[in-house]
Formats: C-alpha cells, structure tokens, sequence
C-alpha cells in the first residue's frame, strides 16, 4: 500500500508508480483513493496496476492526498468489492483505507459490529466486501463524532485490533498510517519536496523520488496534513516483524529494520553454503527470488555462479496464485532451463523455500530433462510446517510438504540428488535482527498474537 500527501502534485499518479514498486505484494487487484480536501474519489478494479489505471483513470483522481493499494486475498471473495481502499462514512466525514496484513481476531471485531449496528458482516464472508479491512472500515465507523474527527475514531478502534495490521487511511482533510504493536508488516515514511508519502517497502519511496525518514514504529498512529506529521502511540511496541520478508516477500533493493533485504539474503546462501556443501560445478538460482542467496551460496563455497534458468518477466508469482492449476501451470511459463548451460553439470540450485514443493518439483525435473548431472537443492530456508495467520499464503498445514515429511522424503518426492535447508539460527543470523524481534511462526510453530479458528481470520489484502 501506499499514501501521500502532496498538495501541487499529482498525487494520483505518484500513487500509480508507488503501487507499481509494490507489485510484487499483490496482483489480484488494486485501487487508488484521492482527495481535494472536500471529497473523496475511489478508482479500483481488479487485476494488475497496468491493466486497472490508464491516463483517463488517473486524471480523473484529483487531489492532494491519496492511498493506493495492491491486493493479494488469502481468503474471502475475489471479486471487485473486495479490492481496496475501501471506502466508508464515519460520524464526521468519510475514511478511505487501505490494508496490509491480516488480523487474527476478526470474528470478534464483526461481533462488535452487528452489537452497535444489527449488521451481520459474518454473512458477507467469502462473498463481496468480505475482507477483515471492511471490518476495520465499518468499525471506524460505528464510533460516535468528536472534535477529534477520525483521529479519534482510529484511537479507539486501533487498540481493539490484533494480529498484523499495517494501514493507511484518509479522511477528507488528512492521511494517516499506523502498524500494529508487533509491526510484523513494514512501513515506512518518507520525504516528498512538498509533502510526505507512506509505503509498504522503501523501494516505493525511491520511485517516487522520496527520501527515507524512518520506518512507521510498531503501535504508531502518524496524521499528515498542513500542519505536518503528528505522531500518537495507540499500543505499546512489542516488534515481531516476519522473517518470511527477509526471505521472500519483500523486494530485494527494500531496506527493513535498517537491514537491506538483498544484504540478509545474500548471507543466507554463505551461511547455507557453510551448513550444507556439495561437490558441484555451477550454482544456479530459481529466478528472481533465489538469486542473491545462490550468489552468497557460490561465494562462500567457491563454485562458479551461473544464470541456468530464464523467467519470464511477464508470469507472477506462482507463489501467490489463488488455484492449485495456476500455480502448477505458472512454473513451466514462469521458467525455462538454458540447456548449453547446465548440460553434464553438476548443479546447486538454490531457492528461497519450498511450500507445497511444486516449483522444485517441476524444476528438477525440467533440469533432468536439459541434460543436468546431478540436482542438489539449497533452500535459503527452514522447512515451512506451520500456516501464517498474519497476511502470507500458506493454506493449510495439510499442504504444507514439510508437515509430517522429513527431508529425506522431501528430497525422494522432489527426486533431487541432496537436499539441504538453512537451520533456524543460520537464517535468523542473516538478518542481523534479534530473535526475539522476529516472527518465526512459519518455521516454529511460535505464534506472536494470538489467532481464532482459520476459516474466519485467513482473510487478507
């Protein structure tokens, strides 16, 4: 997601490429809000930044603030009522807000709707206007007017709300951005010539031209408006942030925590390369996401680095995908082996985690079938065996290749030649970040915030 406020520009289109930085965080649909200062005009759809706005669209969003988001769904329907910013009334005025992450305790939060309102959103589950952003938005605007406006409004809902929650949100007048106390989703602040702009990642600050300021603090609430940025704290901070952005979700030129994601992945393939080594003659990686851990792989082991494999700039991320099929059907469109590169080769490639297993299944084999050597598979990783609650799609535990399979068996089912995961230790040690600063739910097992039954809390962004 990403906010600005920015009178003089064009705040829509600074949105526009901010969401394109941002891409990577969802593909199934996106929106952008504007504001003049006297109303507020939504534009979303879904699919692709690219394919939801063109000129005539961003034209027509007017204004000095704006908040854009990119949604990817865990669960709840995919259709265009769920894309986001989502817009509601409040008791003074009208709240657009966009959301990144996933909260844990939204059965609760609609009970509280339908006791000050009678309405049912658990109805609405899986169906349009599903989200638990909707929830948030009704929330808000269930509180009762005060001279505060929605900065009140907010300091009353945000303490209520458990689980990940990284937002920016506007009224007419104001934008505003806040991380829940565990910040286990990032976001950032940043310096525009005339006015400020709040992301997701660092990197959509770059492409807007804005400078850095500091990352949004864990139980912060920031107001941006004439009079500058305010700061409230709503939550005492308590940092758990995912360790799955250090090493996936994020890009790799974003800078979490003071540490460049390129930098922590990197170290993950020198540490991985010390835990596991294997005689081999190239180390590949599976593009984009495995590169820079193949690159700490091949210098700390010494084998020569090589590109073995070719992506398709123009297939998503099969990772985030919402069908078995798709997924399977994307990593033969997404990759293709350069067979005068890995024929006779023993071979390293070197992914960032495997799920369900079918990428490296799939792509064994296509190496196999390129004239590989011999596959030994390097993963930048601990076993995933445990489903996040917190935003990331790992469905079930029941799909997870690692629940109830040791990675002997992982290795027969993938029928790679070795098999080699980073320990838990060695991928925290990468990202230079206390432990006890982390989440590590995924890989442990040890949840940060506590969760309701899946079926009513996997639903996200």
């Amino acid at each position: 997601m990403f906010g600005v406020w920015a009178p003089g520009e064009e705040v829509s289109r600074l949105t526009y490429f901010g969401l394109y930085a941002l891409q990577h965080r969802g593909q199934e649909a996106a929106g952008i809000a504007t504001s003049d200062g006297e109303k507020i005009l939504v534009y979303k759809d879904t699919g692709l930044v690219s394919q939801v706005f063109d000129d005539q669209a961003l034209s027509s969003l007017t204004g000095h603030i704006a908040v854009g988001h990119t949604r990817y769904a865990t669960q709840g329907g995919r259709a265009w009522q769920n894309a986001q910013p989502t817009l509601g009334p409040t008791a003074t005025g009208t709240v657009a807000l966009a959301h990144n992450g996933n909260l844990t305790n939204t059965r609760e939060l609609m009970r509280l709707v339908h006791d000050r309102t009678g309405e049912d959103l658990s109805a609405d589950l899986g169906k349009g206007s599903s989200t638990d952003t909707s929830v948030i938005t009704h929330l808000i605007g269930t509180e009762p007017p005060s001279d505060g406006g929605l900065r009140d409004a907010a300091m009353a809902v945000l303490p209520r709300l458990r689980g990940a929650f990284s937002l920016s949100f506007m009224s007419e007048t104001t934008l505003y951005a806040a991380r829940d106390p565990q910040g286990i989703r990032p976001l950032v602040l940043g310096r525009l010539d005339s006015g400020w702009a709040v992301a997701s990642e660092t990197a959509a600050l770059d492409i807007v031209g804005a400078t850095f300021v500091r990352e949004v603090n864990p139980g912060e609430l920031l107001m941006i408006d004439e009079d500058g940025v305010r700061s409230e704290r709503f939550a005492e901070a308590n940092p758990k942030g995912c360790i799955f952005e250090y090493v996936y979700l994020a890009r790799p030129d974003t800078t979490i925590a003071g540490r460049p994601v390129n930098a922590s992945r990197t170290e993950m393939g020198r540490v991985l390369a010390r835990e596991h080594p294997v005689d081999a003659d190239l180390v590949i990686p599976t593009p984009e996401s495995g590169t820079p851990a193949a690159i700490g792989y091949a210098q700390a082991s010494g084998i020569p680095f090589g590109q073995g494999l070719v992506k398709n700039a123009y297939v998503g991320r099969t990772f985030i995908q919402p069908t078995q099929t798709i997924r399977q059907l994307g990593i033969r469109l997404k990759l293709n082996p350069m067979r005068e590169v890995i024929a006779g080769k023993r071979l390293v490639v070197v992914d960032d985690s495997i799920v369900r297993g079918n990428t490296q299944r799939a792509l064994v084999r296509m190496l196999r079938e390129a004239g590989a050597k011999e596959v030994h598979v390097r993963i930048s990783s601990p076993p995933v065996q445990w489903p996040c609650f917190y935003g990331i799609d790992f469905a079930t535990r029941a799909e997870l290749i690692a629940n109830g399979m040791s990675v002997e068996e992982i290795r027969e089912s993938l029928n790679a030649d070795s098999l080699g995961y980073i320990s838990l230790d060695g991928m925290v040690e990468a990202t230079a970040i206390d432990s006890d600063r982390l989440c590590t739910a995924c890989f442990s097992g040890t949840y940060p915030v506590p969760h309701e039954i899946p079926e009513l809390t996997e639903v996200s962004r």
